[in-house]
């Protein structure tokens, strides 16, 4: 029996963290808002289509927002508030398909080849997505809709704001032929610069060059390029990823020492083993068996240390100790100074693959910091 064509809706909302405090705030609508806390240390958490007419993008140092939108009006993020919008957001999405797989708070992924709505088609299923949305949230979303998941998260940035966007599977091929590699899924700014080496600009420049050429120059991740370039994307919807890691970090007012972060990994190990504890709640039998110490230096330099142990972390202590020992991997000169330090757990596999003891999490509402 042949499988029915698939048919996948990215909603991705418009702005989103700065929709939010326009809502909220009358006053910062038709106001070029950055959501960011002000100072020299800070990057910008989202910021509105007003703002980012000046230049300003997520993840920009908040002096450079500041130095390209000199009237933009800073507002502070709250992520239990967005949170919240983003809960409702998903129970929209659950009376429509119980498969959806979020990708952060404002984005996610949704399989409707066979809806709990018959609506006639993806293409009215998205449409009503996106009126519930605004009628009950008053924020406004744009969707994508294709056979699969990668077109479809392409196909929602198309018609932004408050807009949507289809490709048939018919279309598939005439709406890849023309599309900059820079697009597609996975290509940054140095693997962009690799292909443009190659002559590459766009899809089509990708099929010409041939699944054997890139391959044998990219390894798998050349014949994965050139299936993109198809329109091949076999990944399903997947309700219930499984937690990769659980982290926190901090960004420090001052750079310190690496012999002075003691403090910070402790209160940092705390955050994180609570999570974990939420974790085994929702998945009980998924241990962690990695510790990873990320560190950023004041150049902005990243670097990790981990260690899988036989036997995993079974307190918040544990995971402090070992995350505080890490430092001893660290090869850096002594006088080197750090502004971020950060704590996680990785490695999950489950109880039975670990001697782990089973009462890992003996009364979890002890570890509930939340």
């Amino acid at each position: 029996m042949n499988t029915p064509q698939r048919k996948i809706i990215h909603v991705d909302m418009d702005a989103f963290y700065a929709s939010v405090e326009q809502r909220d705030d009358p006053s910062l609508r038709g106001q070029p808002v950055v959501v960011a806390w002000k100072g020299a240390r800070s990057v910008v958490c989202a910021a509105s289509y007003e703002a980012r007419r000046f230049g300003v993008r997520s993840a920009m140092p908040a002096l450079r927002a500041e130095k390209l939108c000199p009237q933009a009006i800073f507002v502070p993020p709250d992520f239990a508030r967005y949170k919240a919008v983003s809960t409702h957001v998903r129970a929209i999405f659950q009376r429509y398909t119980d498969l959806i797989e979020p990708l952060s708070l404002d984005e996610a992924y949704l399989d409707v080849t066979q809806p709990k709505q018959d609506l006639g088609s993806a293409t009215a299923i998205a449409a009503h997505i996106r009126a519930a949305i605004f009628a009950e949230t008053q924020l406004t979303a744009s969707a994508g809709i294709a056979p699969n998941k990668f077109l479809a998260k392409i196909a929602s940035d198309w018609n932004k704001p408050n807009g949507q966007c289809v490709v048939k599977p018919q279309q598939v091929d005439a709406f890849l032929a023309q599309l900059a590699v820079g697009r597609l899924p996975g290509v940054g700014k140095v693997m962009q610069g690799k292909l443009t080496d190659l002559g590459v600009a766009t899809c089509t420049d990708l099929r010409k060059l041939g699944a054997q050429v890139l391959e044998a120059r990219f390894g798998r991740w050349g014949q994965r390029l050139y299936e993109l370039s198809m329109g091949i994307d076999h990944h399903p919807v997947q309700p219930a990823r499984p937690t990769l890691q659980i982290s926190s970090e901090d960004t420090f007012a001052s750079d310190h020492l690496l012999d002075e972060l003691a403090p910070a990994i402790c209160r940092l190990a705390t955050d994180t083993w609570a999570g974990y504890a939420k974790e085994w709640q929702q998945h009980p039998g998924r241990i962690a068996r990695t510790v990873v110490l990320k560190l950023k230096t004041s150049d902005f330099r990243i670097l990790t240390r981990s260690l899988t142990a036989s036997a995993p972390p079974t307190s918040e202590q544990q995971l402090a100790a070992i995350a505080c020992a890490l430092r001893e991997r660290v090869a850096l000169p002594i006088n080197t100074r750090y502004r971020l330090v950060g704590v996680g757990l990785s490695g999950f596999a489950a109880l039975d693959d670990s001697p782990v003891q089973d009462d890992l999490f003996d009364t979890p509402a002890e570890h509930d910091h939340g």
